[in-house]
């Protein structure tokens, strides 16, 4: 029986636009993923601890509200703080190129802009989560 990849979908901080949000956990749930939905209006911390209580491999933010420089690295401090980093960390919304290649290198896996076919986050989790089985 194959291992189900866990998915939680987060929406941080006062952004009430969950359309994008709802549509990529379906496109992780159609996938086949075990996919948790925060809903919106969560904290960093709350985020952190539900993704910990879930034990999820994949954690994925949307973020539209232009806070991304600051929700990411925090995300990112509170799992390393947690003894939580294997969890991986992707996002996507309205994030300009340079602030993604930013987080990138602090440490978030990758963002999907608008306009990104699902599948390519599908892919992209598929292809990370058989790497990390593999080495």
């Amino acid at each position: 029986m194959e291992e189900k990849i866990r998915v939680m979908v987060a929406k941080p901080g006062l952004d009430g636009h969950d359309r994008g949000a709802k549509v990529v956990a379906t496109a992780f749930r159609d996938a086949g993923f075990e996919v948790i939905y925060t809903g919106l209006h969560q904290t960093p911390e709350m985020i952190v601890d539900a993704a910990i209580q879930e034990d999820v491999d994949i954690l994925s933010i949307s973020v539209l509200s232009g806070a991304h420089m600051t929700i990411f690295p925090r995300l990112l401090a509170l799992l390393k703080e947690r003894g939580a980093e294997e969890i991986h960390v992707i996002g996507g919304g309205i994030i300009p190129r340079e602030d993604a290649r930013q987080l990138i290198a602090q440490g978030v896996g990758a963002i999907f802009g608008p306009g990104t076919p699902t599948g390519e986050a599908v892919a992209y989790i598929r292809d990370w989560h058989a790497g990390r089985k593999t080495g």
